[in-house]
């Protein structure tokens, strides 16, 4: 199967088999791009730059449908989904598909200054709500294992549990990274353990709405700067008495 007849076969088209590197199914409501190997950064690639709008000839030939597909995915609501891509280039430099693989995958879509990246969704955004989670689950979390040196296990789904329920800011100093940051900080935050893991040192059950709560990296950090770790409501306190005048 080459590129074109696996976009056809998901019932995607373009306007040039040629130099297309995204495609669009109107009846679904879907845009497929191309994801380089060479864009990707663990589970990012950028998929469309403004950098990429010209070459030595000129506007590139796929530059303008491209934009209109990225619009379609911000204003309108299209669903992206990527295909990964092998790049070889060829003697003047133009990229050239090597091969690529049949298998699409959901992203999201977010802006980084003129670079439109797909990424993965991750488990918190696939969670219930928080008014919807009435008994949290237990997560078995603390288990050591072997590397370099010793460390502790961290289960994602509690993590993803705690943030479900108690959302993405901070409890301390209520910084909320999407505000701040738009696409690039949703759903970003650090989620401190109430009783440290190290401090355990064996397999325990963990409450992830009692056990864990959501901090940003700063105060993450004032609250590991003391021994024993400062208890968010301490934290929060000073930082209060340090406002008043």
């Amino acid at each position: 199967m080459n590129r074109r007849e696996f976009i056809e076969s998901q019932g995607a088209t373009c306007k040039n088999w040629q130099w297309s590197w995204s495609f669009v199914n109107e009846a679904e409501r879907i845009i497929i791009f191309g994801a380089w190997d060479r864009d990707t950064v663990g589970k990012r690639t950028t998929i469309f730059s403004e950098k990429w709008k010209e070459n030595q000839r000129g506007t590139r030939a796929g530059f303008v449908q491209s934009r209109e597909h990225i619009r379609l995915i911000e204003e309108e609501g299209y669903q992206l989904m990527t295909f990964p891509m092998h790049r070889t280039d060829d003697k003047e430099g133009r990229a050239k598909i090597g091969g690529f693989t049949p298998k699409l995958t959901k992203r999201k879509l977010s802006k980084v200054g003129g670079d439109w990246l797909a990424s993965d969704y991750d488990d918190v955004n696939s969670l219930t709500l928080a008014e919807e989670i009435t008994s949290p689950e237990k997560y078995s979390e603390g288990a050591r294992f072997a590397v370099t040196i010793n460390a502790y296990e961290r289960n994602p789904k509690a993590r993803a549990a705690c943030i479900a329920y108690h959302g993405h800011v901070c409890a301390v100093c209520g910084f909320d990274f999407a505000s701040v940051y738009g696409d690039i900080g949703e759903g970003f935050i650090h989620v401190h353990h109430v009783v440290a893991i190290g401090k355990i040192g064996k397999e325990y059950e963990i409450d992830p709405v009692k056990d864990l709560i959501p901090v940003c990296p700063n105060c993450h950090a004032m609250i590991h700067r003391a021994e024993p770790p400062l208890m968010v409501e301490q934290l929060r306190q000073h930082i209060s008495d340090l406002k008043r005048p």
